[in-house]
């Protein structure tokens, strides 16, 4: 029996992702723990894993939700949002960076704490900052890229966190210099901070290590970029990676009676917070035929749905998914791979980081629609949900998409990887 150490960004998409994985790995009889966040202390014991707590900022007088910090800090930046990608790498993508170094630094010794205590005999590191403990400790490491590949930059990759067109180039160089000034200094201060950590140090640019023994990356084949350059041997995709651990979940009587398409909204914990744009996309559904099933988020207690609605504040989406017909997201990196795992059309509408580059890729891969997220009409979106469902060649495109990746079993390659590792 072996003992691995997950690691994930303090986030519901990361944390989830590492889950599936940690999941196949303890029904193996290998000992898995979790290392948290404090927000999050009971959420992996819940489900049988070990927990080791560590806090990335100082301590709050006051009781925090899992991820609040990011909850709050996605709230107080959220008019960033709605200007064009490149004027939002100054606006929010370096300080999001700055924040995320920030508490690298915090918890370090901490990290070293934990490692010595656990002996670990593998790390499974899902996050996109490095902490220097990690490569610093010797125990073999995994990263994994949970978010888009853009993230692995690539001569033929639009930049990431833009959202540009892969088969349009005109933008690029002039991106790539906006995000150099504003992430290079930040960059340049964190690389000195891992080395004097006894990390190695960082390629240019860049805020996280690439593991010397395995990385993993999860993007469907039929939406992932072609490369100039291949990754490399210590590099595997797992396309897709669906937890087996949600909860199952019946659609309530009230629209299980009822006609109309399904459809399933949700914005993320993050995207969700944002009130306002909650409700506008309640009110245009309202006007329509669908059935909704809304993910409400935390600010539930301020949403009221139309009666073609049901939601919750949390909802098992890996449970939900299966049974609608056609999905309205934020563009998040595990939703997107999950809708293809499960053969679902999207209507994709981004807010931060690596959700505009999901949402281009699945509309000019022919997967979807990316909507504007502030400026679109509601008929717009009705049009957008209506052409996707009565698609029947991408109905089954999706199928056979959905069948492929079934058979992938990405959950199950990645514990193989990590298993032979450790």
């Amino acid at each position: 029996m072996a003992t691995i150490a997950f690691f994930p960004e303090s986030a519901y998409g990361p944390t989830n992702n590492c889950v599936g994985i940690g999941d196949v790995l303890r029904r193996r009889g290998h000992r898995v723990v979790f290392i948290a966040e404090e927000s999050f202390e009971g959420t992996l014991a819940e489900k049988g894993f070990e927990e080791r707590l560590m806090r990335l900022t100082p301590p709050s007088e006051d009781a925090e939700d899992p991820g609040q910090f990011w909850k709050d800090f996605i709230r107080d930046t959220a008019p960033v949002f709605r200007k064009p990608t490149i004027e939002q790498l100054e606006g929010f993508i370096a300080p999001t960076f700055e924040a995320l170094c920030d508490g690298a630094r915090y918890v370090d010794e901490r990290l070293v704490e934990i490692i010595d205590e656990v002996r670990p005999d593998a790390i499974v590191e899902d996050n996109v900052v490095s902490f220097p403990a990690l490569p610093a400790s010797g125990v073999p490491w995994v990263r994994i890229v949970s978010c888009n590949p853009a993230e692995l930059k690539d001569a033929l990759v639009p930049p990431p966190f833009s959202g540009y067109p892969a088969a349009d180039r005109s933008r690029w160089d002039d991106y790539r210099a906006e995000y150099a000034r504003a992430l290079g200094p930040l960059q340049r201060s964190f690389d000195e901070f891992c080395r004097e950590r006894g990390a190695p140090v960082l390629p240019e640019l860049e805020f996280i290590h690439v593991s010397r023994h395995l990385n993993l990356w999860l993007y469907p084949a039929e939406v992932d970029y072609p490369r100039e350059r291949g990754l490399g041997d210590d590099w595997h995709n797992l396309e897709s990676s669906v937890r087996a651990t949600d909860a199952q979940w019946r659609l309530p009587e009230s629209l299980a009676s009822a006609d109309g398409p399904l459809v399933y909204l949700s914005l993320g914990s993050l995207g969700s917070a944002d009130v306002e744009l909650m409700r506008t996309l309640i009110a245009a559904l309202a006007e329509s035929d669908n059935r909704v099933i809304v993910s409400k988020g935390p600010q539930h207690e301020q949403l009221e749905l139309a009666p073609n609605m049901v939601g919750e504040e949390f909802l098992p989406q890996t449970s939900i998914l299966p049974q609608v017909d056609l999905v309205i997201t934020h563009g998040g990196n595990n939703t997107v791979t999950e809708c293809l795992h499960f053969g679902k059309p999207m209507v994709v509408l981004p807010l931060f980081w690596d959700q505009y580059d999901n949402a281009q890729r699945i509309d000019e891969t022919g997967y979807g629609r990316r909507l504007d997220t502030y400026a679109h009409e509601p008929d717009e979106l009705r049009d957008a949900i209506a052409a996707l469902l009565a698609d029947e060649k991408l109905r089954a495109r999706l199928a056979t998409t959905s069948r492929r990746l079934q058979g992938v079993r990405g959950t199950e390659r990645a514990a193989d990887l990590i298993e032979s590792l450790a």
